[in-house]
């Protein structure tokens, strides 16, 4: 885990947050060929709110593209797609009132 995903764990963690069930590096499967299996790795993902938490640092500023691909899989999917750039968790009351209005 990279210093800002610890950071949100210890938040998200054991139903810490409005009682939800997060998991960390959780593996979502989007399709299936040929018994070849194609997911992606989520960050932070609530199954009962449907909610996927990515932390973005600063490579995903190179990468926007590849990202929004990835979201309108997921969210073809049902999934909501929350993304936090790390500095924002320098106010963590203000990332937890956003992932709540999220849940």
């Amino acid at each position: 885990m990279t210093f800002s995903e610890r950071i949100l764990w210890e938040e998200l963690r054991n139903k810490r947050l409005a009682r939800k069930k997060f998991y960390r590096q959780h593996p979502i499967f989007y399709d299936s060929i040929n018994n070849d299996h194609f997911f992606f790795v989520v960050d932070f993902y609530c199954a009962q709110s449907k909610l996927v938490i990515e932390l973005d640092g600063p490579v995903h500023e190179l990468q926007f593209e590849k990202d929004h691909h990835r979201d309108l899989i997921l969210e073809e999917k049902g999934l909501k797609v929350l993304h936090i750039k790390n500095e924002e968790l320098r106010d963590l009351n203000k990332v937890i009132e956003k992932i709540i209005e999220y849940l």
